[in-house]
């Protein structure tokens, strides 16, 4: 690369995705879902893109403020030294949360950009390729409205689609939620089947409970039981039920996976690269769990970690995707969608690969949402 490779501009936009009915899961109700899309353009006018969920943070004011004023006039080739300078500005607020959520992007935003310049695709940049992987179907959305027998049709219509691994998030009551799954498991017997407890938990013995009471349906995990804060707490849990423990979702920052691995908390620790540092952040997660032999995986959005993970040679690491249109993540709807294998190994095939990360953005959809875009990136 050469001068050619100057950031000249870092601009953001963000995206209040409409939902077909609200997302409640206990105290948290979500009437949309919020996403904030970066770009970084280059003197040589190569395009960056990448997105990820604000969580309702001021994730455009990060990198308006602070993040996108470190990168601008740096160049893409130094961009792992130009993340270590944006996080060491400010620790206080970019090594966790809602800073380290806009760094994330920004990080992937460059290396889609650096790729894009190299004519390769991100896979190839990071010297690998893409390759098949296991695909989860995320099912049972809305899960405030969507009955048993509902989830059940929806995993019999996807299993016969080819796929092979379900996951469904918590309903309205531990009744519903058990029914819920049980119809998934009659639907697909021999299909690998969790559950997203999203944080609804506040107590052992009320995890434990519900989480043996569902033990009979041959259970791959629980996911996200409690809120992030205390790795105690779910070490304790490991100790009382017989399926795995997943957690980490939106979590990253300062002591992660440090405290979930010191403490025996999980069995897998959920990475996100869209939150937890991009890629030159994210792969210090996955270096650590894999010195302490503690398993990983993705969290979300696939077409950053099919790409990513396949390319670092973690493609046995499922890729999830919702449901389209249900309101899992609708601005992945609007992206390629997965093509799985019809050889009963629930395997998706690569997602198309262009330069960079390939086609991150859907414009017109974009536009088809409130959003807010004040340098028009959208246009």
């Amino acid at each position: 690369m050469s001068a050619q490779s100057t950031i000249t501009d870092i601009s953001v936009a963000t995206i209040k995705a409409q939902l077909p009915a609200p997302v409640v899961f206990g105290d948290w109700v979500m009437n949309h879902r919020e996403f904030v899309v970066v770009r970084i353009t280059t003197k040589s006018g190569h395009e960056g893109w990448a997105f990820t969920l604000t969580r309702d943070g001021a994730v455009a004011e990060q990198i308006r403020k602070t993040i996108g004023n470190t990168y601008l006039n740096t160049e893409l080739e130094n961009r792992e030294k130009t993340f270590a300078v944006a996080k060491g500005r400010s620790y206080g607020s970019h090594s966790a949360g809602v800073g380290l959520r806009a760094l994330s992007i920004v990080d992937l935003a460059a290396w889609d950009a650096a790729a894009k310049m190299a004519d390769k695709s991100i896979a190839e940049f990071l010297g690998g390729k893409v390759k098949p992987m296991p695909a989860t179907c995320i099912i049972g959305y809305p899960p405030a409205i969507m009955p048993p027998e509902k989830t059940g049709a929806q995993t019999a219509e996807f299993y016969a689609k080819g796929w092979r691994r379900f996951k469904a998030p918590m309903a309205a009551t531990w009744e519903i939620s058990k029914a819920r799954l049980k119809a998934a498991r009659e639907a697909a017997p021999d299909a690998w089947l969790g559950t997203d407890l999203v944080w609804m938990f506040k107590t052992v013995d009320e995890a434990a409970a519900y989480a043996n009471s569902i033990a009979e349906l041959d259970m791959g995990c629980i996911e996200d039981i409690f809120p992030p804060g205390n790795a105690k707490k779910l070490a304790e849990l490991r100790k009382r039920v017989p399926m795995k423990i997943w957690q980490g979702d939106e979590q990253g920052g300062s002591y992660f996976p440090e405290a979930f691995i010191l403490a025996g908390s999980v069995d897998r620790v959920r990475v996100d690269l869209t939150c937890m540092g991009g890629i030159t952040g994210g792969r210090a997660i996955i270096d650590e769990c894999l010195a302490a032999g503690v398993d990983f995986g993705p969290h979300m959005f696939p077409h950053t970690h099919s790409q990513v993970f396949s390319a670092w040679g973690f493609d046995d690491k499922p890729i999830e995707w919702g449901v389209q249109w249900t309101g899992v993540h609708p601005y992945d709807d609007a992206l390629a969608q997965p093509e799985i294998l019809q050889d009963s190994s629930g395997l998706m095939k690569p997602l198309p690969q262009g330069p960079g990360f390939g086609r991150m953005i859907d414009k017109e959809w974009c536009k088809s949402q409130p959003f807010d875009d004040p340098n028009h990136i959208l246009d």
